[in-house]
């Protein structure tokens, strides 16, 4: 019978008229049951009241319950068990969790989710395939042209071009074509205070100068003379030769200032050329402040020191130089696509040229008056130091 029909309180009642003197059979004829029921009301409910009764339908009831929340746990633990000899981190590892959950172990997604820790809007996500060709050939070329690119620079670059916006997928990309550029390990000095380097306000307003040194095929040494504006990162102009005086850096720092001016002082170390009487008379004549670092603290130089890392890695490490002209001539290329094309983080990922012509008026007369040709400068010596 249903047990809407009879209830706790009702059967108990009836016991109840059974105690009062009232006969099984009558009871059983006037509520309409059989013999085994009465008896079997009489065995479970016999001396008690109608709260305590209510009392143990309670209890059966949360009994149940447990028993159901201990039932789910002990095959939430069995299917546990079956995923502890794997490591599942990625979403798409999660998802194949979850799959072999509910084919091999029957359970519902809900409850798969629920035990490998992944949200059902995650495993129901079903991708929409993009057509990345044009990105990935245009990745390709970028790298092979600048070997030693990273993935924030070539982004810089196809960003310019309006191939790609978001960096997450040009990171994408660029780890699944391979193109992870290899760096050096260092060994860690102890940590000391550093005084960082304070950025000029404006273009023109110091220059860094120092040297680099290279070799060619036959094993001659030669240097190259960098300088770079601190404001704007604006290579000027370089000097690659076997030997270079100061009288050499002084005839070539007298060129600039015909082409692009000069600043108000000058940062560089203290090596033979700086220090000597020749660029002594030519700061006293110009007026622009020679100022020397530390002996041994080449990081109070960072912003040329920087630069000579930059041509050191993605020019003089990439090139076998057969002579000193084609160094020249490579350096000369690679310091035009340093001044005119390459991102430069520090100027949020605008070349120098691009830097100076949003933060100067002066910027498109320096761009015109860098790209003189070859043949247009003051002394045959210094030919090299022009851009292409």
């Amino acid at each position: 019978m249903k047990r809407s029909r009879f209830s706790e309180e009702k059967i108990i009642g009836v016991l109840k008229e059974h105690e009062a003197g009232a006969k099984g059979d009558e009871l059983c004829r006037r509520h309409g049951i059989s013999s085994a029921t009465f008896y079997t009301w009489r065995k479970r409910y016999a001396g008690m009241e109608a709260s305590e009764a209510k009392r143990l339908r309670e209890l059966e009831a949360e009994n149940a319950k447990l028993k159901r929340i201990v039932a789910d746990q002990m095959l939430d633990m069995s299917a546990m068990k079956e995923l502890l000899e794997k490591r599942w981190c990625e979403p798409a590892e999660r998802r194949r969790a979850v799959g072999y959950l509910i084919t091999e172990l029957g359970l519902s997604e809900r409850r798969s989710c629920r035990i490998v820790g992944l949200s059902r809007s995650v495993q129901q996500y079903r991708p929409t395939p993009k057509n990345d060709a044009a990105v990935v050939a245009r990745l390709k070329q970028l790298a092979s042209e600048n070997r030693r690119y990273g993935y924030l620079r070539l982004h810089a670059v196809l960003r310019r071009e309006g191939l790609v916006v978001n960096r997450k997928r040009t990171y994408r990309l660029y780890t699944d074509l391979g193109l992870q550029v290899r760096t050096r390990k260092r060994r860690k000095l102890p940590r000391r205070d550093r005084i960082a380097a304070q950025v000029p306000e404006r273009p023109m307003q110091r220059w860094s100068l120092d040297f680099i040194g290279d070799q060619l095929v036959d094993y001659r040494r030669f240097r190259v003379l960098n300088i770079v504006d601190d404001h704007s990162r604006f290579c000027p102009g370089q000097i690659v030769d076997v030997s270079i005086s100061g009288a050499r850096m002084a005839r070539f720092l007298d060129d600039l200032a015909l082409r692009h001016g000069l600043p108000e002082e000058i940062v560089l170390d203290n090596g033979p050329e700086g220090t000597s009487r020749a660029m002594f008379d030519w700061s006293e004549k110009t007026g622009v402040r020679l100022r020397f670092i530390e002996p041994g603290k080449p990081v109070q130089n960072a912003f040329v020191e920087s630069l000579n890392g930059k041509l050191r890695d993605e020019c003089l490490n990439l090139h076998w130089f057969r002579s000193l002209a084609h160094a020249r001539e490579e350096v000369s290329r690679w310091r035009h696509h340093y001044n005119a094309e390459r991102p430069h983080s520090a100027l949020g990922y605008r070349s120098p040229l691009e830097f100076l012509s949003i933060t100067t008026a002066t910027a498109p007369e320096t761009l015109a008056v860098s790209s003189l040709p070859l043949n247009t400068q003051s002394r045959p010596e210094d030919s090299s130091e022009a851009r292409p």
